[in-house]
């Protein structure tokens, strides 16, 4: 077996799924309410729906690895309306890529670009982190530095605070804007000074971005690291790629569906080893997916439903803890007043509300672990299931402080 396989932790749910069997079971005859897990419940759009049904007769033929060129194009015209690209400056036959959502490719990319001939290889991640970064950085045969991301720096990534030892062996750096579990976003002068230490120590830099239609201000969006690349001049986007889903944006998480886009030389490389990998998307899937990325509104009214149910959470949240709004995403990023295990599991026991403890997404390092004493609560659900497990927790608060 792969020696590198025994470096694999115990998935974030694997390990609550323990710690739930390790107490009793909840108390409570109520319904159990999930805040755990990111997995959008609001309907999808229905005319994704109806591209869908329409070509499921295509199911018969074998699609391309490098997708069709229909859906090549929608997510190029839509990258240039986003991300106030000129228009026809992302070429969807070089620099486009589709791809099974982009935990399937996030995952195959680190093993497709580090260099295995130098043994000390290094993966730059964000900590707190999507835990499929350090799988596939181990997978590829590299090791693991982790930038915490603390309230003392405002959840974001500190750059400035990275000795040049670790940039000269750095091949490859995730980022995750807006972040995963905070909702904070990397703004463009942060992107600029990245993007420009990529050039001067030669490393790759792979932007998760797939909460980046999940945000409250419509006049606000976050920034991109393509739009960054952009507005430098720098229309190969050279060392720089990005990972966008329709997952969150357009709640189709089961249609597996997303992209990769930027420069052309690593797509080129990285669509060779996808060639092998046998990861090509069906042809109504492909077709469902360019539906979605030419269509705004439903993602408009999506992002107003989130707005809706943060308000709802928050107004009766803040009364008894100190609770923020995030930047962008569906995740509250809550400090507990106790250890976030402990809190997990008495929540669980006592009140049938399951949230995820916040050491289970970040690593131990040398100034602690950044998501100890934190727990993520993802906004997934209806907004009256919202409402009721924001005053479950509201309870639990307050029989803390008796």
């Amino acid at each position: 077996m792969n020696p590198d396989l025994a470096k694999l932790q115990t998935y974030p749910f694997e390990k609550l799924a323990a710690l739930k069997a390790a107490t009793s079971e909840p108390s409570s005859a109520s319904n159990h309410i999930a805040f755990s897990i990111g997995e959008p419940k609001h309907q999808p759009p229905s005319l994704v729906m109806d591209t869908l049904r329409q070509s499921l007769n295509k199911i018969s033929a074998y699609p391309a690895t490098k997708g069709i060129p229909e859906l090549r194009q929608a997510i190029s015209r839509w990258l240039e309306m986003r991300f106030k690209i000129p228009t026809n400056s992302v070429d969807s036959e070089t620099q486009v890529l589709p791809v099974n959502g982009t935990r399937e490719a996030l995952f195959a990319f680190a093993q497709a670009v580090i260099d295995r001939s130098k043994p000390d290889a290094l993966v730059v991640s964000p900590n707190p982190f999507y835990q499929i970064y350090e799988g596939a950085t181990y997978l590829s045969g590299a090791d693991i530095f982790y930038l915490n991301c603390t309230a003392d720096n405002n959840y974001l990534p500190d750059f400035d605070d990275v000795d040049a030892s670790v940039w000269q062996r750095c091949q490859l750096i995730y980022l995750c804007s807006p972040g995963n579990p905070s909702g904070a976003v990397i703004g463009q002068q942060q992107m600029q000074k990245l993007i420009e230490l990529a050039d001067q120590y030669d490393f790759i830099i792979a932007s998760d971005e797939c909460y980046s239609e999940l945000y409250f201000d419509e006049d606000a969006p976050p920034t991109g690291l393509l739009e960054v690349c952009s507005s430098m001049g720098r229309s190969d986007f050279s060392r720089c790629v990005v990972f966008h889903s329709l997952s969150k944006r357009s709640n189709l998480p089961g249609l597996r569906s997303g992209f990769i886009a930027g420069d052309a030389d690593i797509l080129r490389q990285f669509l060779l080893y996808r060639t092998y990998h046998g990861c090509a998307m069906s042809l109504p899937f492909q077709l469902a997916s360019a539906t979605a990325w030419q269509d705004e509104q439903h993602v408009i009214e999506n992002r107003k439903l989130y707005k809706q149910k943060f308000n709802d959470v928050i107004d009766i949240l803040s009364p008894v803890i100190d609770v923020k709004w995030p930047q962008a995403s569906f995740y509250l990023w809550l400090a507990t007043p106790m250890d976030d295990q402990l809190f997990a599991q008495q929540l669980y026991s006592q009140e049938n509300v399951t949230v995820l403890p916040g050491s289970y997404i970040a690593r131990d390092t040398a100034t602690g672990n950044p998501g100890k004493n934190h727990v993520r609560i993802a906004l997934v659900a209806t907004r009256e299931e919202c409402i009721e497990g924001a005053q479950r927790i509201r309870h639990f608060l307050e029989g803390l402080k008796n």
